[in-house]
């Protein structure tokens, strides 16, 4: 079975996903999104999720609530406080969502009805899993609407999605997710879209909603400043595998596979010339119906063997609680992988 990415000792885990693979139905037959991937999340810790878009991320966490559209869990399992959560019927799972586990999707926009009001998706979320009367639950959803910084919250309560902003679309959706009070919250991308300054305010307000209802957060991102400032540990993802883990400074600092080496190195610094362009990595994720033998890495790596195209590498164990999908690493010995400014 491939490696699960560990817990911390000291952190006792609420969610563990093990070998997991997810498949969806094509016109061509199905296709394998996910591919073996095991993380866990422990108790009041940050786990950061990061790569390329279509490398996996989004579908690890829409496959832990069973969110998947057209989707499935072909293998693998999705242990919650020890529960497996993918042998649970619809109505066990509603007890879950939302309630003990909640998730901030990537577009408000889109995720929250244009037909209801805010105050009534609130409102919706927290009659579903208490028994508050109505009024009550009206008064508490403006309750949160002030605790996620919502400007004149209770007038707000009757606004529909499109009269707002998008900062202020975010701050509803972190509002639904944390009505419950959950033990794990999942934020895909949650800042995508906004402005680097609406951004930082929201990045912001996770992190005091976090320390304030002590919950986990697995959280969904291809922004390495993200990353760094806000995660204790980092997971990174390509083409449906997981190929490199660890605590996220030593990652940063110190990464250990040429795909994390290489998108430190796209990252720009303050320090950049602004004549000179800035660094990208060639070529694309491979579809998944496409991927290239050997190291699925390997056509777009710079530091590639010709074995790389050969033989496919595993999730090598590394000192410091580390692993990385490399054969350099087959020793289990770390080596340097960085071959640019870093990050």
């Amino acid at each position: 079975m491939p490696a699960t990415v560990p817990t911390p000792r000291s952190v006792a885990p609420l969610l563990e996903v093990e070998d997991l693979h997810v498949e969806f139905d094509t016109p061509d037959g199905p296709v394998e999104a996910v591919t073996g991937v095991g993380l866990t999340v422990g108790a009041q810790e940050t786990v950061a999720v990061v790569g390329e878009s279509g490398s996996g991320k989004t579908v690890t966490a829409l496959a832990v609530l069973q969110l998947l559209d057209g989707g499935r869990i072909s293998r693998g399992r999705v242990l919650w406080d020890g529960t497996d959560l993918t042998g649970l019927d619809r109505r066990a799972l509603r007890r879950i969502r939302g309630n003990e586990i909640a998730m901030i999707f990537q577009d408000p926009m889109t995720s929250l009805d244009p037909l209801y009001s805010v105050g009534h998706q609130i409102v919706e979320a927290l009659r579903l899993h208490s028994r508050m009367s109505k009024r009550a639950a009206r008064e508490r959803a403006v309750e949160l609407l002030a605790r996620v910084g919502m400007p004149d919250p209770r007038r707000r309560l009757d606004s529909y999605p499109h009269q707002l902003s998008g900062g202020q679309r975010q701050r509803v959706m972190i509002a639904i997710a944390l009505a419950c009070s959950p033990r794990l919250l999942i934020a895909d991308e949650p800042t995508t879209a906004l402005d680097v300054t609406v951004e930082a305010q929201i990045l912001e307000l996770l992190r005091e909603l976090q320390a304030e209802y002590r919950t986990a957060m697995l959280l969904v991102t291809h922004d390495m400043g993200v990353v760094a400032e806000t995660a204790d540990r980092v997971i990174v993802f390509y083409a449906g595998q997981v190929v490199e883990h660890g605590p996220a400074a030593d990652v940063l600092r110190d990464p250990q596979h040429p795909y994390t080496a290489a998108l430190l190195e796209a990252v720009p610094g303050r320090e950049t010339d602004r004549a000179e362009p800035l660094a990208a990595i060639p070529g694309a994720v491979p579809p998944p119906r496409a991927m290239p033998p050997g190291c699925r890495f390997h056509t777009r790596c710079a530091m590639a063997w010709d074995e790389c195209a050969r033989d496919e590498p595993q999730l090598y164990p590394l000192s410091g609680a580390r692993a990385a999908r490399c054969l350099r690493h087959r020793s289990g010995t770390a080596v340097p992988v960085a071959t640019g400014k870093g990050a």
